[in-house]
């Protein structure tokens, strides 16, 4: 049996199990919302705990707060930082608009916390909460807790992604294979300059995604209920700010204008806009390495990946590219995410966002799985493959677009019509070009090398 204790806030007395670090508000909002069993991001929780530790001190400095509560609340945000009490915010995700039954789960949590075997009388609203308004709390844990794990976590997989590429890339520099546009025959290109590719649309999303981290960084904490700041000095905001920067080493700052940070989610939108160009990045690459490793004998048959685990539960011996199998999933659920972020960020409604929890767990989502594909792309894929290269020589002898090659010698109307007739009999383009051409075989060598065809240039 379950024992209960009773609590109560400003709409009356409620029963909340005896055992649970929350109050009132946080168990009406349990009641209200048992919507998906999906509760706040791990992160996002991470965020509240920094930010009315952040609140405490500075409110401490500025003479509004007593050391000894300031210190108790400090304490009690650093348990719920470091994780020692998630399983006290079980509020749905699915909450009110404005996250004000997380702010306040936060808030009751660290009073409880910070009162446990004293008489300090800490209160969740007039201490923890004070200068601060769920309207400004819950915007900058989003910003907060998503820049950190963007610069903490996904760039870092990212540059890791891209130098795995380029060692790749460098390693294979002098292997020519068949390019491919229209997914036809196209003339050479190196792995290393396939690769080159790849590395330089990873390099190009960090650049994105730092830019967007330019805005996140922009906090409207200060702001208060609408924007004015009422209730909170007017260098609570930079103070706090400051305090953020000095806890965790990122060049967070106060707004500029409080409103914007308080009304829409422009830097979340921005931010996840960015990871969407990521997924399609990361899509690409991963559907060339499964285009690639298709086969081995009636696919396209280029590389192979490795043998991660079996790839049927019938067929025995089949394996499959899982790896970018799983990275084209976690593509396709970033996309899915940007658009809920992007219809929430529509929902600023005057002075306030009224979807915020929303944007916090897709946001968050979007990078941490982003963060974590990145590395296992590079590490069991990208690492690992092994070039079949009795296969690409025999696909780039027998490629009839060779002939592009020859087009400056012997003109475009000879080049089709050699090409054709090498389609036609199936022969390798430089015995019908011995044959259709006056070129000699030297000459012809030399004019259709694979791996000098890929240097560009006219061949004279």
């Amino acid at each position: 049996m379950t024992e209960y204790r009773t609590e109560h806030d400003s709409m009356g007395e409620l029963q909340v199990p005896a055992d649970a670090l929350w109050g009132a508000q946080t168990q009406r909002a349990v009641q209200n919302f048992p919507i998906s069993g999906i509760a706040m991001p791990r992160q996002f929780i991470r965020a509240l705990g920094l930010i009315k530790a952040a609140a405490a001190q500075v409110n401490q400095d500025m003479g509004f707060l007593d050391q000894d509560k300031a210190a108790a609340i400090k304490d009690a945000a650093g348990k719920v930082e470091a994780g020692e009490a998630d399983s006290h915010f079980p509020i749905d995700v699915f909450q009110t608009g404005s996250g004000t039954s997380s702010n306040m789960n936060a808030n009751e949590v660290i009073s409880h916390l910070a009162n446990q075997g004293s008489d300090l009388g800490v209160h969740p609203n007039d201490h923890v909460n004070m200068g601060q308004s769920s309207n400004d709390v819950i915007p900058t844990a989003i910003q907060v807790s998503t820049t950190l794990v963007a610069s903490g976590q996904l760039i870092p997989s990212l540059l890791h992604l891209a130098e795995t590429l380029d060692i790749k890339a460098e390693e294979l520099s002098a292997v020519a294979k068949t390019g491919r546009t229209h997914l036809m025959d196209a003339m050479p290109v190196t792995f290393g300059q396939e690769l080159s590719c790849w590395s330089k649309q990873i390099r190009s999303n960090i650049k994105r995604i730092k830019s967007a981290l330019k805005r996140t960084r922009r906090l409207p904490l200060g702001g208060t209920a609408v924007g004015t700041g009422i209730n909170a000095h007017p260098e609570f905001g930079p103070r706090v700010a400051a305090a953020l920067q000095e806890a965790t080493g990122v060049k967070f700052k106060s707004s500029d204008n409080y409103f914007e940070g308080i009304s829409s989610q422009d830097a979340s939108v921005e931010l996840s806009g960015q990871l969407k160009t990521l997924a399609c990045s990361l899509m690409k690459i991963a559907n060339d390495l499964r285009l690639m490793n298709s086969g081995p004998l009636a696919g396209i048959g280029e590389i192979a990946l490795p043998a991660l685990q079996p790839g049927s539960s019938i067929m025995p011996g089949k394996v499959n590219p899982v790896i970018p199998e799983a990275v084209c999933q976690v593509c396709a659920q970033v996309i899915g995410n940007d658009t809920t972020i992007t219809v929430a960020g529509q929902s600023g409604l005057f002075q306030l966002n009224v979807m915020l929890p929303v944007v916090a767990l897709n946001l968050l989502q979007s990078l941490e799985i982003l963060s974590t594909v990145s590395t296992l792309l590079a590490d069991t894929a990208i690492s690992g493959f092994v070039v079949r290269e009795d296969n690409i020589r025999k696909a780039l002898e027998r490629n009839p677009i060779l002939v592009t090659a020859l087009n400056p010698v012997i003109g475009y109307e000879l080049g089709a019509a050699t090409a054709k007739q090498a389609y036609k009999e199936g022969r390798p383009i430089k015995d019908v070009a011995l044959d259709m051409t006056d070129l000699s075989a030297e000459e012809l060598d030399r004019l259709l090398d694979p791996l000098e065809l890929t240097k560009g240039g006219i061949k004279e």
